[in-house]
């Protein structure tokens, strides 16, 4: 090949080389979805329900956070949030594999796991928490906590009382597993929530009995999100806010308020 071809050839592979690092370089740099958020994912065994609630200052994210199936469990996935892991975890968990399990499979070959926050639990009330180790200043502060078939987890808090209180309104609350989740989410609001704000909240439900969502509630581009969504849910009249002691739909007490 003559000098000046070499030349061309040499020129033309430093640029494609040059414009795939660049590429590279920049699908790497792009930001992903951060759903800043805190939410409370919880099964009931006796009754075959599952259920998360959820609020955020992030658009829609009672419909990317979290996910439930009756007969399998639930999962949040936030902070840098993968909503396509939802499906993917569900039938994991159908399948028998326990949540931290479920967690670490997930995590393997993932880059920015510890940007991640993630809960999963299972029928049996099984449950398992990651939390975004490398999240930066703006997301602080994060925590999680678990109990007796619930997980309490959030990022971008005000403070440590977030999560406390709504793992102790839970646990204190009478009524169905929705009326629990309500009112944990109700707490968690008004202990500070999302440091920059409301925005968005969701509620949803399943039992072993049905496929698909037993109940859903979402509000969005609001600025009292949980409050709107308390609100929604006391109007609501729907079986699953029955419970033994008052099954005809009406409104339950709330011990833990």
């Amino acid at each position: 090949m003559k000098p000046f071809l070499q030349l061309a050839v040499i020129l033309l592979w430093v640029g494609w080389a040059n414009a795939v690092v660049g590429y590279r370089a920049t699908v790497a740099a792009e930001p992903s979805e951060l759903s800043a958020t805190f939410s409370i994912l919880a099964v009931d065994p006796e009754t075959g329900t599952v259920g998360m609630a959820v609020a955020s200052k992030y658009p829609a994210v009672g419909k990317v956070v979290g996910f439930v199936r009756g007969d399998a469990g639930g999962i949040c996935t936030q902070h840098h949030h993968v909503p396509s892991w939802g499906p993917t975890a569900l039938e994991s968990l159908a399948q028998g594999t326990a949540p931290d399990q479920v967690i670490a499979d997930l995590l393997r070959d993932d880059p920015d796991r510890e940007l991640r926050q993630l809960a999963v639990i299972d029928m049996q009330g099984r449950a398992a928490v990651h939390n975004p180790t490398a999240a930066p200043r703006s997301s602080r502060y994060w925590a999680a906590m678990t109990g007796r078939f619930y997980c309490c987890q959030g990022n971008t808090l005000v403070g440590r009382e977030v999560v406390t209180e709504m793992a102790r309104v839970y646990e204190e609350t009478d009524g169905s597993l929705a009326d629990r989740l309500m009112a944990a989410l109700t707490a968690a609001d008004r202990a500070g929530g999302d440091h920059r704000g409301r925005l968005a909240a969701g509620l949803r439900i399943a039992r072993d009995a049905d496929p698909g969502l037993w109940l859903e509630l979402q509000v969005d581009n609001s600025d009292d999100a949980v409050s709107d969504l308390a609100k929604e849910y006391a109007e609501l009249v729907h079986p699953a806010k029955e419970t033994p002691a008052n099954c005809d739909g009406s409104e339950v007490v709330n011990s833990g308020n």
